[in-house]
């Protein structure tokens, strides 16, 4: 059973770890794909936003596993 559940806290906290550098990378590289593919700036500023969320997201799910392993 404790297998179980560490198995579970630790593929949390590689998928926590993927949208992390997922949403720094998206963050780096939105004006140069905005740029490049000449869209309108609001679209630069929707990545951003998408980052900012994917940032919070892991934040939050970071923290449950921290909460977790404290018991």
């Amino acid at each position: 059973m404790a297998d179980r559940h560490d198995q579970e806290t630790a593929r949390q906290g590689r998928i926590a770890a993927i949208v992390i550098a997922a949403a720094g990378v998206l963050a780096m590289l939105a004006p140069w794909i905005v740029a490049r593919t000449g869209l309108p700036a609001k679209y630069e500023i929707l990545m951003y936003l998408v980052s900012m969320a994917a940032f919070i997201w892991s934040l939050v799910v970071t923290l449950r596993i921290w909460q977790k392993t404290r018991q």
